[in-house]
């Protein structure tokens, strides 16, 4: 933005005078984001979740007219795939689930089938939005998740961790990991999750412009 915020802000501490920036100076030009690659499908049995650790092998910046544009280029450019049919979502807890509720509601809107643990799966249905259910890992009932996963029938799995009981630990390591391992696309974070569905939904694939870093420095 070419804007010394930080002298902006010495100045408003020290009730010095100061030049107020105008809402014209956030008009961006491009936007540019950084997405982490992993490699957890080299770490044998290791748990594909992210906490507090730096974890990432490699980090990837790109650049885009909005947002959308630019999340997809930094996400497909780490080995994200643009989902094309199913999308398994297991969303946790209530605040997780409320964060991607209307998101689920534009992949309806936008042919995609959604499959659902039986919480998820309740929760979607009470906001009117259809989805099928996919039994545990650890149940004995069919249709499983993990036969689902094991046959690749998901282009995407949204997996967000709920608690620290042994059951949802176990059962929420079973489908991340067996996401990994069958390698199918997979997000553990709500609000990345909820930009990323935004961001293919309303930016296909073919609109996106391949430039040339000098075009956005001019």
């Amino acid at each position: 933005l070419k804007i010394n915020f930080i002298d902006i802000a010495t100045k408003i501490i020290l009730e010095a005078p100061f030049e107020k920036p105008t809402k014209n100076a956030f008009d961006l030009d491009y936007i540019g984001i950084k997405a982490s690659q992993f490699s957890f499908s080299r770490l044998s049995k290791a748990d594909p979740v992210l906490g507090v650790d730096m974890v990432s092998t490699g980090e990837v910046g790109c650049i885009g007219d909005n947002i959308d544009e630019a999340l997809l280029k930094s996400l497909l450019s780490v080995g994200m795939r643009i989902p094309k049919k199913n999308i398994m979502l297991s969303t946790g807890d209530t605040k997780a689930k409320t964060q991607l509720v209307e998101a689920c509601r534009v992949l309806v809107q936008n042919g995609f089938n959604l499959f659902a643990t039986k919480g998820t799966a309740k929760f979607l249905e009470e906001n009117n939005i259809k989805s099928t259910v996919v039994y545990w890992p650890d149940e004995k009932k069919t249709p499983n998740v993990m036969d689902y996963i094991r046959n690749r029938k998901f282009d995407l799995v949204v997996n967000i961790p709920k608690n620290l009981s042994k059951t949802e630990l176990n059962n929420d390591y079973q489908i991340r990991r067996g996401a990994i391992d069958f390698n199918i696309p997979l997000l553990t974070n709500a609000r990345l999750a909820n930009a990323f569905i935004y961001a293919f939904c309303r930016k296909p694939i073919e609109e996106i412009s391949i430039r040339s870093w000098d075009e956005y420095k001019n």
